[in-house]
């Protein structure tokens, strides 16, 4: 396969929309999403269920799959974990800027092609930050093996934006200052009131979205703690939405302060309690990095990119995704020392930024 703007048939200068419409859009379109969104159920009812049975309700084959977080902070990683275990096929990955969910459901594709693939990333960062690079990513890229369409972080974000708000594409100069605009669905028109160049994005309208909070009630009202990263806008633009939170609370708590509820109940289709859900990664107010984790299975990819063996990551999902049952099993192979002391360093880190 070759990078998303190389495709004849997705560049606009090449194609138009009313021959494409069904390769243009690569979740729903807009007017798909509309029609799913106004008659979905908003009613407000009990959304709690096991997060074996939200995956298996709400991901399927060939889904646009929008990831809220940011970078390694409040990924959904007991969701991606269990999606691995049940197995995905021909998926899009959807996300502003992330780190170990993708790589996460990456690596499950390098490790087990015949249970797990992914067909195409939407993004504006993959990677890890101070903890390495993205080998998946690398990996599969350098060999094909997916499409890829990259956008910058404030673009991903005003597509998700639009779907929020059911645009079908939203005005942002982004794209106008380097090479987005040659390698994406991005267009380029003369503003109707300036005169001037102005670019149009996309809306982004994922069929499910994955997302992990500090805090939600049993309806799916949900506080986000520290940056939102445009979890609110992936939650509310697409069908359906998974939340996995720290803290399962009441509903009256969560209402005591509207203004504190990022995703509103409408927009979410199953509650989960996770604790720990985001971990290895961080998570505000709640626990800090293991860097070690993360660097261990970082590790595990980097010998395939250099042409070695899948042997070291096939035992790595073997023994903490497939032979495991829960991702509270995965949670109980980190020592009690461990887990308090990423704890503690969290509630350093927030004292201080208080």
């Amino acid at each position: 396969m070759m990078a998303f703007g190389q495709h004849k048939c997705l560049q606009g200068k090449r194609c138009t929309l009313e021959t494409n419409a069904k390769m243009f859009w690569t979740g729903l379109s807009p007017d798909e999403a509309r029609e799913v969104l106004v008659n979905k159920d908003k009613s407000k009812k009990d959304k709690r269920m096991p997060l074996k049975e939200a995956v298996s309700r709400f991901v399927k084959p060939g889904d646009n799959v929008g990831i809220g977080g940011f970078v390694n902070i409040r990924q959904p990683i007991a969701t991606c974990h269990e999606m691995i275990r049940q197995g995905f096929k021909d998926l899009t990955l959807s996300f502003q800027s992330a780190g170990m969910a993708p790589e996460l459901l990456a690596g499950a594709m390098m490790a087990r092609p015949d249970h797990c693939s992914i067909k195409r990333i939407e993004l504006a960062y993959w990677g890890h930050e101070a903890f390495g690079l993205a080998q998946a990513w690398r990996y599969l890229t350098e060999r094909g093996m997916i499409e890829f369409e990259d956008w910058s972080n404030h673009n991903m974000s005003a597509r998700f934006k639009a779907g929020a708000m059911g645009l079908p594409f939203i005005p942002s100069r982004g794209p106008l200052g380097g090479d987005i605009k040659n390698t994406s669905r991005t267009k380029i028109i003369d503003c109707p009131f300036t005169g001037r160049p102005i670019a149009l994005v996309p809306a982004s309208h994922p069929n499910v979205a994955l997302i992990h909070v500090q805090a939600a009630d049993m309806y799916g009202n949900c506080i986000i703690r520290g940056t939102d990263a445009t979890c609110g806008e992936i939650a509310m633009a697409s069908a359906h939405t998974i939340v996995t939170c720290e803290q399962l609370v009441s509903h009256e708590l969560i209402v005591s302060n509207p203004k504190d509820v990022v995703i509103p109940f409408p927009a979410v289709d199953a509650v989960v309690h996770v604790p720990f859900g985001a971990y290895p990664g961080a998570c505000r107010r709640h626990y800090y990095f293991n860097g070690d984790a993360i660097r261990e299975f970082v590790g595990n990819i980097t010998p395939m990119v250099k042409g070695g063996a899948a042997d070291g990551l096939k035992a790595w999902y073997d023994a903490n995704i497939f032979g495991v049952e829960t991702f509270e099993d995965y949670i109980e192979k980190f020592s009690n020392k461990k887990l308090i002391a990423d704890q503690l360093a969290e509630a350093f880190h927030s004292e201080r930024l208080a």
